[in-house]
């Protein structure tokens, strides 16, 4: 007996769709909420210090189909507020950096900000997944700006190091090729890759420490006090 399907003419179909298409464009402004605001640390580094902590930023929204098939595997109610409270990795950001410290940096700055809430963390770090597989996972939300409202969408925010990066992308496109059942030999050399990648990471640290990164930044407390006047009298010798 063929299973039960809602049946809906084509004019609810299509109002259908562009409810979970509007739905979806919150998720999609989200991660331009994140990512604005990382771009924005990353280029304060650049200015005011000697080492910047941020590599680069990669970012991925869930296809509608992906979302859809998930609500439906995880068994949760198909609608707009139970995907919005159940599935929380529609939006999500990658931060790349240089050392292991850059970690906590990079999550205590985004963190700390006021207009985000922190939901969930999941340190793959110190707690690595059996796999080797490293990481640290926040589930954050934000408050995107809609023209006729305001909504606060989760975003999934993973911060990991170069080596940490280059370990999962192998380990993905391995299983991806193997469509899960990797052999055990290649199960093997994936372990002593992530032993390895792990080493390498405690070394670049090691040596990290051993180098002086102090700020160029101007003086914190007396930074708004300076006297601009020689700066504005170089402005009109440069342009006399």
């Amino acid at each position: 007996m063929r299973s039960w399907q809602p049946t809906l003419d084509i004019e609810d179909f299509r109002a259908l769709r562009e409810q979970f298409t509007d739905f979806m464009l919150g998720y999609k402004f989200a991660i331009d909420e994140i990512t604005t605001k990382i771009n924005i640390l990353r280029e304060d580094f650049n200015n005011a210090h000697e080492y910047n902590p941020i590599e680069h930023i990669n970012s991925r929204l869930k296809a509608p189909e992906s979302v859809l098939e998930k609500v439906r595997r995880k068994n949760y109610a198909m609608n707009l507020a139970s995907i919005r409270e159940n599935v929380l990795d529609i939006a999500g950001v990658r931060v790349i950096c240089s050392f292991i410290s850059d970690i906590t940096k990079i999550r205590d700055m985004l963190v700390g900000q006021e207009d985000i809430t922190l939901l969930d963390e999941r340190d793959y770090i110190g707690n690595r997944k059996p796999n080797g597989y490293r990481s640290l996972h926040l589930i954050v939300s934000i408050p995107v700006f809609r023209s006729d409202r305001t909504d606060r969408i989760p975003v999934e925010i993973q911060i990991r190091t170069i080596a940490m990066d280059f370990w999962a992308s192998l380990e993905h496109k391995i299983y991806y090729k193997y469509r899960g059942e990797v052999p055990p030999n290649l199960q093997g050399e994936l372990a002593e890759a992530a032993e390895a990648a792990a080493a390498l990471d405690e070394k670049m640290e090691s040596l990290h420490r051993l180098v002086d990164h102090r700020s160029k930044s101007l003086p914190d407390p007396v930074a708004d006090e300076l006297d601009l006047t020689a700066l504005y009298m170089g402005f009109l010798g440069k342009n006399s």
